[in-house]
């Protein structure tokens, strides 16, 4: 690959690293198919970087994503890019002012709008045939304006946060560079950095939408598992009206993006089955952000903790370990020393159960879901698939209150049943 050679001979600066001929190589054949030479040029960029290069950091991510594969750890953290989007919180994260709480919460509005809105603008593109990125079972111009009014749907709330009703008149008729717009990032690196964070493993048309989706969730669930910390540390200060105000955040995010699933159920079943062929290691059971908030939520029962799903992602299982609070354990410390004085403490009540089925409605149309797309093949993740999916669906997310609500039903308005 010329420039890539060019660069490496010509010293190697970060900063003008060809990330766009890099790309364009992945994009041609699929991360799966990229020529061993050109992953061995890469590897040889990566033993280059220095900490203290301009732009090391970035590149190095970049590098340790494109070569997953090669290095063989290939993993669904790695086939999602997760380490180049920056997701909300981590390991160290703590509980902030009111002002962090605010601005941290715009910054995931921002991203899930660009997420998303860069698989719509795919979508319109690839469907005005000016493009060829992806040019595998391309879905018709009836598909591709579904995707872009569900899209829309899903981001609606955090449109609404982010003040789109000032700047466009309708928008549910919302384009793509509008929601651009909405929601720019001021980090001069970030339209690079959404750029660098699909690398598909084929050239099936459908697999943009799926990382995005995907990534999308996992944008939502790391902000709500940073709700989820504030709640456990409002009860345990006996603030009940702060606890129940971060579990209804948490609780309207999740059920607001109901409409990405819908989007996903747009998919052609063929089309995902044919770049799941490639897959195989990447699944959505090593979702460190979705095991991190189920743990905060409840410390899983031992039998749940030594599963496969948590064996994948250590870095949870650790915290678990290392006594890591749930709102479960929180709340009965909260009515046992009487920090829960009505009408506060019945409303944490109230959210934890209106969580929980949130939460039990989203495993259930996950499972709906994978069961249409998968059938009867096994996961990619190592595990049995959908069977999986079946065995955990109805996991009590809290068990310190009394029955947990009910899921609700397809035809109620969570957005979250394939439409």
């Amino acid at each position: 690959m010329r420039e890539l050679t060019s660069w490496l001979s010509g010293g190697g600066a970060t900063g003008s690293f060809p990330y766009s001929a890099v790309l364009a190589e992945f994009h041609r054949a699929g991360k799966h198919f990229v020529e061993k030479e050109v992953l061995a040029l890469l590897d040889q960029a990566r033993t280059r970087l220095t900490a203290r290069e301009p732009h090391a950091r970035l590149l190095g991510d970049f590098l340790d994503v494109a070569l997953d594969k090669w290095d063989g750890r290939y993993d669904y953290r790695s086939y999602l890019a997760l380490r180049l989007l920056r997701l909300p919180g981590g390991d160290d994260a703590t509980v902030g002012s009111d002002a962090d709480r605010s601005a941290a919460r715009r910054d995931t509005d921002r991203l899930l709008v660009r997420l998303v809105a860069d698989a719509l603008a795919f979508e319109l593109t690839a469907a005005a045939g000016a493009t060829d990125l992806l040019p595998e079972r391309r879905p018709s111009r009836d598909v591709a304006a579904k995707r872009h009014r569900l899209g829309v749907r899903a981001v609606a709330p955090a449109l609404a946060r982010l003040g789109i009703a000032a700047t466009v008149p309708d928008p549910a008729a919302a384009t793509p560079d509008e929601l651009r717009a909405v929601a720019a990032d001021a980090e001069p690196d970030a339209d690079l950095i959404l750029r660098l964070s699909m690398l598909p493993v084929h050239v099936s048309h459908d697999e943009y939408l799926f990382i995005r989706v995907l990534q999308s969730y996992e944008c939502l669930f790391a902000r709500i598992a940073e709700e989820l910390r504030a709640t456990i540390a409002a009860l345990a200060t006996g603030h009940a009206g702060r606890a129940a105000d971060r579990l209804a955040y948490a609780r309207g995010s999740l059920t607001a993006a109901g409409p990405l699933f819908s989007l996903l159920a747009t998919m052609q079943p063929e089309a995902f089955r044919t770049f799941r062929e490639y897959t195989t290691g990447a699944s959505a059971i090593q979702s460190r952000s979705y095991k991190l908030m189920e743990s905060l939520c409840r410390t899983p029962e031992g039998s749940r903790l030594d599963s496969a799903a948590y064996r994948q992602v250590p870095e949870v299982r650790d915290l678990v370990h290392a006594g890591q609070p749930s709102i479960d354990d929180a709340y009965r410390t909260a009515v046992r020393d009487g920090l829960l004085a009505a009408p506060d403490g019945e409303r944490v009540e109230r959210e934890m159960r209106s969580f929980a089925a949130a939460v039990l409605q989203w495993r259930r149309t996950h499972h709906r879901l994978a069961t249409r797309m998968l059938g009867p093949r096994p996961g990619t993740g190592y595990t049995e698939g959908t069977p999986y999916l079946a065995a955990v669906r109805s996991i009590p997310v809290f068990t310190s209150v009394a029955g947990e609500t009910r899921p609700p039903s397809p035809t109620e308005s969570t957005g979250g049943s394939p439409e």
